[in-house]
């Protein structure tokens, strides 16, 4: 099954108190899954990470076999196609987390997207 995952994570002051969001669609372009949830205080790219991590576990649960993923994080995207290392421990061990999830899929696609098209 084809699904259309959109993230997002943020935290106000950075470290601060954040939150992620996610919005997962099937082929036909319906929600199946919508979360949104309060994650403590933490960087704006540990939330962009932390909001991939939920949605990409959730894709298993639902049955996804391709996924496409948009998330409004350039870093994240090009760490993730593997165009920028990660320095971070804090962003690795959760990039390994997404990494290790995505291979249990036939395909796994990650883009950049401009904010104004990811605000679901």
């Amino acid at each position: 099954m084809h699904l259309t995952i959109h993230t997002d994570g943020g935290a106000r002051g950075n470290p601060g108190p954040a939150g992620i969001g996610v919005v997962i669609k099937n082929t036909a372009g319906e929600i199946v899954y919508a979360h949104g949830q309060y994650i403590g205080k933490t960087t704006n790219n540990q939330a962009e990470y932390q909001a991939l991590v939920h949605a990409v576990k959730k894709a298993v649960e639902l049955g996804g076999t391709e996924i496409a993923c948009f998330l409004d994080s350039e870093l994240l995207v090009r760490q993730l196609n593997y165009q920028y290392r990660v320095k971070d421990a804090g962003l690795a061990t959760l990039f390994m987390q997404v990494v290790n999830v995505a291979q249990g899929f036939k395909k796994i696609t990650y883009k950049h997207i401009r904010r104004e098209q990811n605000t679901a």
